[in-house]
C-alpha cells in the first residue's frame, strides 16, 4: 500500500531490536510496561479509559502509546471483550513486516485528558501495546507536542463548513 510508511519510532524499535506488532498503515509498535508518560525516545503515553456504549459501567483504563500515525486506537482483545464489546466488522490494515491482515473492529467511547469521543477500536493480539490513533486524538482536540512529549489542546476543534454553507 502506498500509505505503508516508517515512524520515527519503528526505526527506533529495528535499531534496538525491540519487537515490533499490528499498527494501522504504519510500521510501528510499542515498548511494553512503561512506567510513564514520557520516555526518552519520545514517545507519549497517556492514559486511556475505553467504555463501552451500551454499557458505560463497563469499561477498561490503560497507558496507551499516543500514535499519530495510527488512523484508529488498538487495544488487546481480551480487554475489548472483559468489557462486552464485541467486532462489529473488520477492515484491512497492514503488519509491521509489510504483510497485508484482516482485523476485527468496534466502536467504543475514548476518554482520554477529560475528554471523550467516540472511535473506531481494533482488536489487538494478546499482549499488544494499547495504541491512540490520530482519529480520536484530533477529535478530542488535541495534537503531540514533540518538544516536550506530551499532548497540548488544540485552541479549536477544526471544522470546515462545506463551500456555500456557513
Amino acid at each position: 500500500m502506498d500509505i505503508l510508511r516508517e515512524s520515527s519510532f519503528a526505526q527506533y524499535f529495528k535499531r534496538e531490536g525491540i519487537e515490533e506488532g499490528i499498527v494501522p498503515y504504519l510500521q510501528i509498535e510499542a515498548v511494553r510496561n512503561q512506567p510513564d508518560r514520557r520516555t526518552s525516545m519520545g514517545a507519549t503515553y497517556v492514559d486511556v479509559t475505553i467504555r463501552n456504549p451500551a454499557d458505560r459501567q463497563r469499561s477498561w483504563t490503560g497507558k496507551f502509546l499516543v500514535d499519530t500515525g495510527a488512523f484508529d486506537s488498538l487495544v488487546p482483545r481480551v480487554r475489548l471483550e472483559e468489557i462486552g464489546l464485541e467486532p462489529r466488522g473488520s477492515r484491512d490494515y497492514v503488519l509491521a513486516d509489510g504483510n497485508p491482515t484482516t482485523l476485527d473492529i468496534t466502536i467504543a467511547e475514548i476518554e482520554f485528558e477529560g475528554e471523550i469521543v467516540g472511535g473506531t477500536i481494533v482488536y489487538g493480539e494478546e499482549g499488544a501495546e494499547p495504541l491512540l490513533g490520530v482519529t480520536a486524538l484530533e477529535s478530542g482536540g488535541f495534537e503531540v507536542d514533540p518538544r516536550n512529549e506530551e499532548l497540548k489542546r488544540l485552541p479549536a476543534v477544526l471544522l470546515k463548513a462545506a463551500q456555500g454553507f456557513v
